[in-house]
């Protein structure tokens, strides 16, 4: 009878410990799903912070090279040379030089050093040594793709044809490659693939794609000339003030034309901005109105002060605007300075220091990026190739903020903002841009361009409550940073899936 007792006993206990261990493990499943959603969940409902995201620092760039994958074919085992020449201004070659490195690598080819576009818009004659640092980007990449400067002589002497050139189709599969690129540059030896932007296709494995990262990010190092001059203007910034934004205006008159939209201008303005709209030829025929409805129109300088004072910056913020020729000149800029005094451009902080690079745009180009890297807040104003680039460089630093316009939504509160109050609108605005800020929680995988949204390159630590809800790692800012006696800022009421164009156009 007692040995009975003994295993009803045994078999109790081992019920009641399996019973235990179901709800442990049912605990565990569940709380591994609630620290997934939480994150997400909790910064839909918080007030936004404009200077940084609270769960930055739960998320950081990674594209090591796994151990799995292959090193470089060296130049003499290689299937061949290829040669690409770049398309567009700086951000637009940016992504292709990026996309040339991964190219070769699934050709195994010898990259020779891209040729930077000299006939798009610009007439930039820049070469690529002019604007990175050639030595750099070939040692950082030895282990992935071997990169020469040149085609030996000795090939092009054993040549009988010069070069075959040729032209990918944009976004074209690694398969299209190996099936239809491969067997010229087998038979050439040396191969050209000419209008290099935008041509390899977005979703690849995660090892090429981290291979984009290492390109990107850290590979293409500009110049120790042209970072000297970025970082002295930061500096300048940065003895200012603790803290600053850079404005992306990008309100050129090419971009205007471009973009078919109408700003306000009357006939003049149309006149002129088709006269501009000439240079592309298969530009179709766009409605303005209905084209800033669907969100495709740049705001204007004095929107984007809306927008930004509506968010929460004050009228003491500091700016660095990164823009070359505005559309109207001062007049254009006026309201924008009057809502942001401490305005700045890299004119006015290093006049000196950047004449040697006035007469190439892509220098001056890269002096903007530089400043708007380093910046705490990024502003977009349009969805060009500077603006993914750094929102994707943003990203894998680690969240920066980086602030998007929801132009389609922002556009209606614009077309009806004499008819609200200040109070009223700053409140529509905050609303529209949840979703438009920079947060971790923005990007969808799988979804958007990888330069924008490189996310096979960003990890997430765990995530942790108290981490969550502590500033450590905050300034200590003056309370008059933060808070502006005038709030409205003089007004009462106020005043006055991939997207082709957007890729194609050469910013």
């Amino acid at each position: 009878m007692w040995w009975k007792w003994v295993c009803g006993f045994m078999l109790f206990s081992l019920a009641v410990i399996s019973l235990f261990t179901g709800h442990v493990v049912s605990h565990l499943e569940w709380a591994q799903q609630l620290s997934k959603r939480s994150l997400l969940d909790m910064s839909r409902k918080e007030p936004i912070d404009v200077w940084k995201s609270k769960y930055s620092k739960f998320f950081y760039g990674c594209s090591d090279r796994g151990n799995n994958f292959p090193p470089a074919v060296q130049e003499h085992k290689s299937n061949g040379y290829l040669l690409i020449a770049a398309s567009g201004g700086l951000n637009q070659q940016r992504t292709g030089i990026t996309d040339a490195v991964v190219v070769a690598r699934i050709l195994n080819a010898t990259l020779v050093v891209p040729e930077l576009d000299h006939h798009s818009y610009w007439k930039d004659d820049s070469d690529f040594n002019d604007v990175f640092d050639v030595n750099w980007f070939i040692s950082s990449l030895a282990k992935d793709v071997t990169i020469v400067k040149r085609v030996p002589d000795r090939v092009m002497r054993s040549m009988e044809k010069p070069p075959y050139t040729m032209r990918v189709p944009r976004k074209s599969t690694p398969e299209y490659y190996l099936d239809q690129v491969l067997p010229i540059l087998s038979r050439r030896h040396v191969l050209q693939l000419t209008k290099f932007d935008y041509r390899l296709a977005n979703d690849l494995d995660e090892g090429m794609q981290k291979l984009r990262c290492r390109v990107n990010y850290n590979a293409l190092r500009f110049t120790k000339r042209i970072q000297s001059v970025g970082m002295k203007v930061v500096k300048r910034m940065r003895k200012m003030a603790k803290r600053f934004i850079a404005v992306h205006l990008r309100f050129e008159p090419d971009m205007l034309a471009f973009s078919g939209c109408d700003f306000g201008g009357g006939e003049k303005e149309r006149a002129e901005l088709a006269e501009i709209r000439k240079r592309w030829d298969t530009l179709p025929d766009l409605d303005p109105l209905e084209e800033r409805k669907r969100g495709k129109c740049p705001l204007t300088p004095h929107e984007v002060g809306l927008m930004l004072r509506a968010l929460g910056f004050t009228n003491d913020t500091y700016i660095y605007v990164a823009s070359g020729e505005i559309y109207g000149g001062e007049k254009t800029l006026r309201p924008l300075r009057e809502l942001f005094p401490n305005f700045y451009t890299k004119e006015m902080l290093a006049n000196d220091e950047l004449k040697p690079l006035l007469p190439y745009s892509s220098r001056l180009a890269a002096i903007d990026y530089i400043v708007s890297d380093e910046s705490d807040v990024f502003i977009t104003n349009n969805n060009g190739n500077m603006a993914k680039i750094l929102a994707g460089r943003r990203r894998y630093m680690g969240h920066k903020r980086t602030i998007r316009p929801n132009a389609k939504k922002l556009s209606a509160l614009f077309m009806d903002r004499e008819k609200m109050e200040w109070q009223t609108f700053a409140k529509k605005v905050k609303s529209c841009q949840r979703g438009f800020m920079g947060d971790p929680d923005e990007f969808k995988p799988g979804r958007g361009e990888f330069h924008e949204y490189p996310q096979a390159c960003i990890c997430q630590r765990p995530f942790s409550y108290d981490k969550a809800s502590t500033d450590d790692d905050d300034e200590d800012i003056p309370e008059e940073v933060h808070n502006n006696t005038s709030s409205s800022a003089g007004h009462g009421h106020l005043s006055s899936v991939d997207n082709e164009r957007d890729e194609v156009f050469p910013d």
